[in-house]
Order: C-alpha cells, then structure tokens, then sequence
C-alpha cells in the first residue's frame, strides 16, 4: 500500500524529480482492482458470473446471462460489510476494525414474450446498481524507533533540493503559515536547519541538520479512508434457440474516495521538540465508462460455457489533497547569543492545497468459464479471469506546461509497467437445491499483481457461503465473504534502508448480502 503525499505533493515533483509523479500508478491500481460483486447469491458462488445466468448480477459481469431469464424481475441486494486489520511496526502490534452499510446491488430486468416460432426466442433488457468496489480501510500503528524519526526524510529531501535559508524564505505566505513543499514546512517550523555557509548574498544551505537526532521517537500513526466505485449499468441478451445466449452492456462508474492520514514522532527525553506531527488528506471524485461483451454457450443440459470481455474503464479523476505540519517546542530551548528565545513562535504549518485532473485507463479483462448441473440438484461452476495490470495507464492534460503532462504521462506508464503485472484470478462455487432450499459454498483466489513482493505475498484468498429460498413469485438469499490478504505502508524512506521500517498489515475483510427480489 502506497500513500500519495509521502514526498510532498505533486508541485513538489519541480524541484525533486518524478518520484511524486510516479504515486499516481498506484491510484491507476487502487481504482481498477475488484474483488467480488453482485447479488447475495453470486457472491456465495465466490463471485462466478461467466457461465451461469438468470441472476441480477450477470448484468455487471456475464450480460449473456440476461437470455435465460423468461420473466421479469426486480431485485435490491443490502449489505453490510467490515475491516479488520493488524499491523505490526517495529515489534508492536495494533489492532483497527470499520464498518459500512451500503447496497451492494439493485435491479431491473425486463423480459420479452418467448417466440416459439423463431429461433430468437426472447430477449432481456437490464438496468442496475453495483458497488463494483468498497475503498473503505483502516488501520493504526505504533512502535519505539531508536534509528530514525520523520525529520531525516526531510533533512534528506533538503540535501537533495540544495536550496539556501534565503530561498526557503522567499517561498513563505500568509505570515509564514502557508508553504508549497514538506521541507518547506519543517524549516519554518525550525527542526531542520542548514549547516553550511554559501555567500554573504545567499546565506547558508545544504546539508541540513535537525535537533536531538540521538533522540529515541516513540512512532504512532493512522489512516482512515472511505469511498467506493458504484456502476449503472445497462445490458441487453439475447436467445437464440436455447442454445446460444448473447449480451453486451455499457457501465457507467462512479468513484467517491477520501482518506485521513497522519504520523507522529514523540521523542524521548527531548531538548528542543517533544513532537512533530505530519498529517494529510485526500478528497477524490471521479466519472467512468465502460463496455462488457458475452457469450453462453450451452452444450447439453448438463454442461454450459462462457465467456466475457470487458474493456478498460476510462476514468477522469478531480482530486484534493493538503497536508499539514505540527511541532511542539519546548520554550527557551533555541536562543540567539543574547539568550533571547528565538524558536518558533507557530505551532502548525499547512502546504498549498492541490487540486488535480488526471486519467485512468483500468485493465482489460476476460473471463472463461464452465458450469455442470446434477439435473435438479444443483451445480458446480468454475471460471478463470484474466486482468493485465500493467496496460493500466495514468495521464493527464492539466498542467499548463506540456511538457510536465509529458513529464507525468511517461513516469506513470514506467512506474506501472515495472510495479504491477497481468493476473489470473480462480473463482469456484456450487449449490445444492432441494425443493425451495438453496445452498452455496465459493472459494476465489486472486493472485498478487505486483512484480516485486518484497517478502510480502499480495494474493487475496476469499471464502464464501450463503443459503437461500426461491418459490415461484419471490426468493431472498443471504450470503457472507470471508476476505483475507496482506499489505505494507511505509511511513517514510531514507538513503540506508536499514535506517526506517515499513508496516505489515494482516487485512480480514467481512462482508455480508442479503438479495430479495420478485418475479413478475
């Protein structure tokens, strides 16, 4: 897991490279995965759309599934999901959980009379609503880090930049509360400080030092985030002789995201800060649309295949971000040689705040999958899905300068095709039907898509069970997803890697369905 903001903001990219630029890939990431959608009974199945119809959820996943409805239908799929997660930093272990009631789906299907006389024998249309993804997480970490604290990230970003005291204080506003980079903050604030004499024009600059850098730092951090990408829907199959059934559908997205994030250094036995804090917030909105092709294909009355292809979402994205510095001075503790306190006489200092337009192109993704009944007993169904990860694409026309939009287009197209890769994901899932009864069981795996695990397996394992009844003017299904897979966040990064510790977090996701529709 990669937080946007870890070197400063966008802006700060003119002065100290691509790295920031590069953050965007992983959002190009965060928008485009999608673990399982649908109705109560689909995500019981483990999230098996491709060769399986007559359910709501086939008109976001396998639309050729819309052929093998012969009535009508209206559908609304509540659900209630929850995130747990522990991370371990440094030795110590902290716990964090989060809650979210949403509609998971809601649908319209609307059939036409059979046509005995042709071999198109009915077509379906469908509308609906699905929470194609939840971005909601949590998580909270603490340790004792005796190497390194916050601050050298930034004494570090200061020797890179090599600006002098005087061109730090050019870039001040708003009587020095409001700066434009990270290292800017941090100068204002006093706890870093240059160490070199330049001219007597230029003042002092590079390298940069900081106060008790002996210090111990009790570290302690925590991220909040919400959101989700929601799709309306439309599709539309046909029929053809009970054989083949055909579909196509268009998908309009939605995306709402923001999350909080904020690290704190409290250092031991201090002499000049007790603390400093270093927060940030994002605010996302975005629009979306795509299109899904699919085929079903049945061979017997036992045996069906399918098939999906679903293009690449093409998203534009409108962003906020801001950020923020804190500093707790001990009074007295930075005097001039007349031992007159000169420290900071501010507590806090904000950046600029950013706004951004950029744009995602999400995977292409293609679906094959096969299903077998035991006549009125149930079925087995099965599908294999590919995802290519690293065709995703970030790219913006924003910025006046062409040739930052160049900049930002090929740093982020470099940074996917070296961070993430195509992927194939196993999805499996029966029922048992004994009269009105309904019981399901679906296991899905979803492999890691990054190239470079760094000792941490990014593959997701999702469990899944659910039961249900069905008569002939109604059904209602309940199901529960078990989600569990792992993942890092680093607080900050300095030169010696040996220096800083990154978070491992243990991700234990619940959420549960509950379908009710009517036939009509």
């Amino acid at each position: 897991m990669t937080i946007k903001g870890a070197c400063g903001g966008l802006v700060l990219s003119l002065v100290m490279g691509s790295s920031v630029f590069a953050q965007y890939a992983t959002d190009a990431f965060r928008y485009s995965e999608i673990n399982q959608t649908g109705t109560a009974r689909f995500q019981a199945l483990g999230g098996n759309h491709t060769a399986l119809g007559g359910d709501a959820a086939t008109i976001s996943g396998n639309p050729a599934g819309l052929g093998f409805y012969n009535r009508s239908e209206f559908s609304l799929s509540p659900s209630l999901s929850n995130i747990n997660t522990e991370s371990q930093y440094i030795g110590n272990t902290t716990s964090a959980n989060k809650s979210n009631f949403n509609v998971s789906n809601a649908s319209l299907i609307i059939t036409s009379k059979p046509d005995f006389q042709r071999k198109w024998k009915r077509s379906s249309f469908g509308i609906s609503y699905s929470r194609q993804q939840s971005l909601q997480n949590s998580f909270r970490y603490s340790g004792v880090n005796n190497k390194s604290a916050y601050v050298d990230q930034v004494v570090q970003d200061a020797d890179r930049v090599g600006w002098s005291d005087k061109d730090y204080d050019d870039e001040f506003y708003d009587n020095m509360q409001t700066v434009r980079y990270v290292d800017h903050a941090y100068y204002n604030l006093q706890m870093i400080y240059p160490t070199k004499f330049i001219s007597t024009t230029e003042g002092s600059g590079a390298p940069y030092a900081r106060d008790d850098s002996d210090k111990v730092s009790n570290q302690s951090g925590q991220f909040d985030a919400t959101g989700a990408n929601t799709q309306w829907t439309l599709a539309y199959a046909g029929n053809y002789n009970d054989k083949l059934y055909v579909g196509g559908s268009v998908g309009f997205n939605r995306i709402k995201y923001s999350y909080t994030n904020s690290f704190e250094d409290s250092f031991v036995n201090p002499t000049v800060f007790r603390s400093s804090v270093k927060g940030e917030n994002l605010t996302v909105t975005g629009n979306g649309v795509n299109a899904t092709f699919g085929i079903i294909y049945k061979f017997s009355p036992v045996i069906q295949i399918g098939g999906a292809l679903t293009s690449p979402t093409f998203m534009r994205i409108r962003e906020t971000f801001n950020q923020y510095v804190t500093a707790d001075y001990i009074n007295g503790s930075i005097r001039n040689d007349q031992g007159q306190d000169v420290g900071p006489t501010i507590e806090m200092v904000s950046l600029v705040p950013n706004d951004f337009e950029y744009s995602i192109t999400s995977p292409l993704r293609g679906s094959a999958g096969l299903t077998y009944f035991f006549k009125d007993k149930g079925f087995i169904t099965g599908s294999l899905e590919y995802v290519g990860y690293g065709a995703m694409r970030a790219r913006t026309k924003f910025n006046s300068d062409d040739a930052l939009n160049k900049e930002f287009n090929d740093d982020n197209k470099t940074e996917i095709q070296d961070t993430y890769k195509s992927g194939v994901n196993v999805r499996v899932g029966g029922e048992y039907r004994a009269g009105l009864f309904r019981g399901r069981l679906g296991i899905a795996y979803l492999s890691d898509p990054y190239l470079h695990t760094d000792g941490v397996d990014r593959s997701k394992l999702l469990l899944s069970a659910g039961v249900g009844v069905r008569s002939n003017r109604f059904f209602a299904d309940i199901s529960g997803t078990l989600n569990t897979y792992k993942s890092a966040y680093t607080p900050y990064v300095l030169n010696n890697a040996a220096d800083y510790s990154s978070v491992n977090i243990s991700n234990r996701a619940v959420n549960v369905v509950l379908s009710v529709g009517t036939f009509f």
